[in-house]
């Protein structure tokens, strides 16, 4: 057993080493074209438009840019939640309110400076991060597991899509039993 949970793990390792060193060097230009379709994907969504809380990620080392996703839905009125690491390797969403003032979080990630929480079950939508996709809704995340515990106690009315480009789409991925997938995939 031990053996096979090994084998995974430097799959799992291996995906995640070519896809980052795919997202560090793609193009700004690329990144930020593909970004924009997304976006725009994104909100011609069903749970997009219906959602009145929306969790979004402020994005690092290549991913999807959310910066201008996260203007636009504050500009629609949207409430804009985005996760604050908390203790014990927990996500906590906190409201981020247009020019607020940010600082890094324990792994480099922008966070509000004031955090004020909202409760799990007032979130509508959560838009995921991953370094690998498949189509149908597995996910790989960056190995800590922060996302798979803060979906696995998510309101079960609350849609989650994740956010990934094309060479993020993968036919298939290991996967184990902590795991948590994502309802559907956007990708450019």
């Amino acid at each position: 057993m031990a053996r096979k949970h090994s084998d995974m793990a430097l799959t799992k390792a291996a995906i995640r080493n070519k896809i980052l060193l795919k997202l560090k060097t793609q193009k700004e230009g690329i990144r930020a074209r593909k970004s924009g379709s997304i976006c725009r994907k994104l909100f011609r969504t069903r749970a997009f438009k219906k959602a009145r809380i929306v969790m979004f990620y402020k994005a690092f080392s290549g991913e999807v840019d959310t910066e201008r996703m996260i203007k636009a839905a504050q500009k629609l009125g949207k409430i804009v939640v985005v996760p604050v690491c908390g203790e014990h390797r927990a996500l906590i969403p906190c409201i981020l309110k247009d020019g607020a003032r940010l600082l890094r979080g324990p792994y480099g990630i922008w966070e509000p400076a004031i955090k004020k929480s909202v409760p799990l079950r007032a979130i509508d939508l959560v838009v995921v991060p991953g370094v690998a996709f498949t189509k149908d809704g597995k996910r790989l995340g960056r190995g800590k597991g922060y996302y798979d515990r803060f979906l696995s106690r998510l309101s079960q009315h609350a849609a989650v899509i994740g956010l990934g480009f094309d060479f993020q789409v993968l036919a298939d991925l290991p996967t184990n039993a902590m795991d948590v997938n994502v309802q559907k995939v956007i990708a450019a």
